[in-house]
């Protein structure tokens, strides 16, 4: 299931389908840009979800009648005409409960047995508490959605109904519109990456390198600039992409608290120079590399050979004179365009800022692949749940992921074996 890249540029009739989520209250907003631009609009509430949005809004707005049940109307097989003459179908919001259903195929109400009966794509908006949409169960719904071709768009990050803070928020119905003109294909969406059969398969015997960890540029013997970065993410793609089958090299800055696979080749490079040095070395002998770690941008123009004291006066400061590092990345892009280059941007501010910021840099750079979150000092480094917007080399978002490093670290090593093999092809 997809989007032909002109896919909405002409009318369609478009299934709405909201479940029972308080975020349904956004979604005639929705349904009122969709008909402005032209599109024919049946929406299918369920049964619940009219506790937020009453059946007379729905008919108002879409000119259409609504119904809850397959046996509502004269005709009990309603679902299947809807179903043949859908041309899109989005869900918003989706409901954890929904997306249960639709993975295991349920069909008890008018909704569930109009999508089990499509053909059609179906964009699934997910919305609910954080602690539900984390929830091992969710993330795996969700997971299998998007292995069967179901299109998602990843929730926001905000304040909840709850007055909770996570996320879980349904985006603004504008953002779900404008969603669904960026016009999605097999490959710019979630549904690219590949299940793990697949991924093996293209990734056994490849050559890749990642690089992890934060760097350390001395200023002394005993002190050096350096960042938060733990080198944890580094070491979960490392491993996902020895699950797949591929030969990998970890080339580490100062991975010291994060537990490295036995039997995984390490180059410890613990300054950027060091790192560009190897990555140098090993980049031509490799397929596929993974710019994880987070390389300083400058370090000391001289390090001091002893320890630097202090003299004691109540004025004293110190100056350190900066140099720029080499840029490891875009030296690997411009010298082996053989090479399949995953970058990452860990950058701070608002969501609409670190979005432009990492669009900036995806152009700048010219990898295949560009990861962008958002980092802070409660969020991206270590242990903690992240969120990744995969862009490629001319700023276009291609999907989201969002998890424990852990769970990510195999579904962006799977989206590279993708674009490997279509590299390969090409």
């Amino acid at each position: 299931m997809q989007l032909a890249s002109d896919f909405l540029t002409s009318p369609r009739r478009i299934v709405v389908g909201v479940s029972g989520g308080i975020a349904a209250y956004k979604i005639p907003y929705l349904v009122r840009a969709l008909i402005k631009a032209g599109h024919q609009v049946r929406v299918i509430p369920t049964e619940n979800s009219l506790n937020f949005v009453g059946k007379t809004t729905w008919e108002a707005l879409s000119g259409q009648p609504v119904v809850t049940g397959v046996f509502d109307s004269a005709a009990d097989v309603e679902h299947v005409e809807i179903a043949r003459e859908a041309e899109l179908i989005v869900i918003a919001p989706a409901t954890a409960d929904l997306l249960a259903k639709i993975r295991s195929g349920r069909a008890d109400n008018l909704l569930t047995t109009t999508i089990l009966a499509a053909t059609c794509p179906v964009v699934l908006v997910p919305a609910m508490h954080t602690a539900m949409y984390e929830n091992a169960a969710t993330q795996e719904n969700l997971q299998v959605l998007r292995e069967r071709g179901y299109l998602i768009m990843e929730p926001e990050t905000g304040e909840l109904s709850s007055g909770d803070f996570g996320k879980g928020r349904l985006p603004e119905p504008a953002e779900i519109f404008n969603f669904l003109y960026q016009k999605p294909t097999a490959s710019n969406s979630a549904a690219e990456t590949v299940p793990v059969e697949t991924a093996t398969k293209q990734l056994k015997g490849i050559r890749v390198f990642i690089t992890a960890g934060g760097t350390h540029e001395a200023i002394d013997p005993v002190r050096y600039i350096g960042n938060r970065s733990t080198g944890k993410f580094g070491v979960e793609i490392a491993k996902a992409f020895q699950t797949f089958g591929a030969e990998v090299t970890l080339i580490g800055a100062n991975l010291t608290d994060v537990d490295i696979p036995p039997g995984t080749c390490v180059i410890n490079t613990p300054s950027a120079q060091e790192m560009f040095e190897a990555v140098m070395e090993i980049a031509p002998q490799s397929q596929i590399g993974v710019f994880a770690a987070a390389v300083a941008d400058f370090r000391p123009a001289n390090t001091a050979e002893q320890k630097i004291k202090k003299t004691g006066g109540e004025d004293e400061t110190l100056t350190l004179e900066l140099v720029k590092n080499p840029d490891i990345l875009a030296s690997a892009v411009n010298r082996f365009p053989h090479l399949i280059t995953v970058g990452f941007a860990a950058e701070t501010g608002n969501a609409e800022q670190v979005a432009q910021y990492g669009r900036e840099k995806a152009i700048r750079k010219g990898a295949d692949l560009l990861a962008v979150n958002q980092v802070g000092r409660q969020t991206g480094f270590g242990d903690v749940q992240t969120q990744l917007t995969i862009l490629d080399a001319t700023g276009t978002t291609l999907t989201k992921f969002a998890g424990s490093k852990a769970a990510i670290a195999p579904q962006l090593a799977a989206l590279v074996a993708t674009v490997f093999a279509r590299k390969k092809r090409s």
